[in-house]
């Protein structure tokens, strides 16, 4: 299920992977992958399963497949770390996707620009397009709507009985929507939302309103 919604008359489909699509622009938006975490922690002696390196690559390949976008923007936090044996896996996916790639850089993305210009990936630090504002923080513009991640939003819902559920969701504002972190093992922030705020949740592989 892909929701979707207007903004500024324009349309954009929410994906249970946690990425937006653009329908006007054909541009899949992407927050918060961290590729390269898994392998830092194990590296350090986590006790991570090895499959969850291949989960990310798995998701991306789903949401670049189900919408075929002919732009893919991350919008930061593409690469967890320094250089490991990830980037190899990243290289081989670049290599594979025909969409055009462009980072919006997050606080994480400490590799070299050289490293990413070669596979052709276009960065920006920010990001002004048609009235909207593609940033890696959330960033308050009185002339643009922002699209952004780095908070990796989640909301709290009463379950049955005394159980309550942390499900990780799209958390939009009047002027702003935070994209939820698409990576695994990637960790969720509990917002609290008021009553102008709009929040879809991820739940059970579809995104709901709540």
């Amino acid at each position: 299920m892909t929701p979707s919604i207007k903004i500024q008359n324009q349309e954009f489909r929410l994906h249970p992977t946690g990425g937006v699509f653009w329908v006007e622009k054909s541009m899949l938006l992407i927050s918060d992958v961290h590729l390269g975490k898994v392998g830092h922690f194990r590296k350090f002696g986590a006790a991570v399963p090895q499959k969850a390196i291949h989960k990310n690559f798995m998701l991306l390949d789903e949401v670049v497949s189900f919408f075929q976008p002919f732009q893919v923007c991350f919008l930061g936090d593409l690469f967890h770390s320094s250089l490991n044996k990830e980037w190899q896996l990243f290289e081989n996916w670049v290599a594979k996707t025909p969409a055009e790639l462009i980072l919006v850089a997050g606080n994480h993305d400490i590799i070299a620009p050289e490293k990413f210009e070669q596979l052709h990936i276009k960065i920006f630090q920010e990001w002004k397009l048609d009235g909207f504002l593609l940033t890696h923080h959330p960033t308050v513009h009185e002339d643009y709507f922002n699209f952004c991640g780095h908070i990796h939003p989640a909301v709290r819902l009463q379950g049955f009985g005394r159980q309550r559920l942390k499900l990780p969701c799209f958390f939009k504002k009047a002027d702003q929507l935070v994209l939820p972190a698409f990576g695994e093992f990637t960790g969720t922030h509990v917002l609290e939302p008021t009553k102008e705020d709009e929040v879809f949740v991820i739940v059970e592989n579809e995104v709901i309103s709540v």
